[in-house]
């Protein structure tokens, strides 16, 4: 849902006036439709921006490129159900 929808559920009494719905939409999305504010709050660990995408995402592959993953020894096989 966007912030119009949702602002529009919320403040139900001002669906009349269109200026006080559009102050209710800003408010709403810089309050709850912004990455920089669940980052400051902890929700996230880092925004980042679209321009640098590419990059973070070549990086993090570079890093587990000689990964070695060791899976401890099976016990049982699966019972034929």
């Amino acid at each position: 849902m966007g912030a119009k929808g949702a602002t529009e559920i919320i403040h139900r009494a001002d669906l009349g006036d269109a200026e006080k719905i559009a102050a209710h939409t800003k408010d709403y999305e810089d309050r709850f439709a912004n990455p920089f504010v669940a980052a400051e709050r902890g929700f996230i660990d880092e925004v980042i921006m679209p321009k640098n995408t590419r990059i973070r995402v070549a990086r993090a592959f570079a890093s587990l490129r000689n990964k070695q993953v060791s899976n401890p020894w099976k016990k049982h096989d699966n019972i034929p159900l």
